[in-house]
């Protein structure tokens, strides 16, 4: 009689564990961001730092800004925690001082929604409407110190929040003890993206060809013509750069990938930025059709620009 109780209180345990197992089944794998009970130090729950941080945090860089092309999935509206956002779609001036806060081994190791992984020891934030990828600098207003971070996520979530950056970048500004900081978040443009060492070293290559006079690189190859007064008609703007190099070396990359694009109208210099364009187009649904599939090929959204 004792066996079968014993043995009857087993089942009654077991179905019990079943049945929580099951209803936990149906959670999100990766949780809103949602504001929890704050925990003393600063931290939300169990979204504190890891046992052995690093010891040369100090020591991580910035990070580096470099033109990449936004992806798409990330660019689209979108509504979270009962509140709707829509992203900006192009890289644009972008200024605002609000809330920062910071998100560490909660999330760590999870996907971003860029769809990279989530890596706490990173220089990199979460925004809600900032291009993904994209580059901003970050200042903590009451001290001054400014870090550069990667955009490669999407947070947070609340009204009275700006930008959520990574733990690291949040120790960089010295706000990991106080959870939240006021900041300035500003973006980073493509006239930006060259280190100011390389703008003062001389340079490397011949003056770049301009007016639509070829010119060699250091390969011993043509580039890519360079103009200054490209025709009149309707282009597709692929990017910009500070740098003719750049330039050269990602249209290259465009001529690659996009092998059936035609007609390439190569790079338009406008005295401030290196521009590499496609087109005349006769018209301006030829470009929003050859736009299209540019988009569906490599995730990335051209500008169209008429002359």
């Amino acid at each position: 009689m004792r066996r079968e109780t014993v043995r009857g209180a087993s089942a009654v345990a077991a179905a019990a564990v079943a049945l929580l197992l099951s209803a936990c089944g149906g959670a999100p794998h990766r949780p809103e961001r949602a504001e929890p009970p704050r925990k003393p130090g600063g931290y939300y729950l169990d979204d504190g730092p890891h046992a052995n941080p690093p010891a040369d945090l100090d020591r991580v860089p910035d990070a580096q800004p470099r033109w990449e092309p936004i992806k798409a999935s990330t660019a689209r509206p979108y509504t979270a925690l009962g509140r709707s956002y829509t992203p900006m779609t192009v890289l644009a001036p972008y200024s605002e001082t609000g809330m920062a806060s910071w998100y560490g081994k909660r999330y760590h190791g999870q996907p971003t929604a860029s769809g990279e992984t989530y890596d706490m020891y990173g220089m990199t934030a979460a925004h809600p409407t900032l291009p993904i990828p994209s580059y901003t600098r970050v200042t903590h207003v009451a001290s001054g110190k400014t870090v550069v971070v990667r955009i490669n996520d999407r947070g947070p979530f609340h009204a009275d929040r700006l930008i959520d950056l990574s733990y690291t970048a949040a120790y960089r500004l010295g706000i990991l003890s106080e959870g939240s900081a006021l900041v300035r978040v500003q973006s980073i443009l493509p006239e930006d993206m060259q280190p100011v060492a390389a703008r003062a070293s001389p340079p490397t290559t011949p003056a770049p060809p301009v007016d639509g006079v070829d010119g060699v690189d250091s390969a011993g190859s043509a580039p890519a013509r360079v103009q200054t007064a490209p025709a009149q008609g309707v282009y597709l703007q692929l990017g910009a750069f500070a740098s003719v190099d750049n330039a050269q070396a990602f249209l290259r990359r465009m001529g690659t990938e996009l092998s059936w694009l035609t007609p390439i109208g190569g790079i338009h210099h406008d005295g401030r930025l290196y521009r590499v364009q496609a087109g005349p187009y006769a018209t301006r649904d030829e470009a929003l059709d050859a736009a299209g599939r540019i988009d569906r090929t490599l995730d990335l959204k051209p500008l169209i620009v008429t002359r």
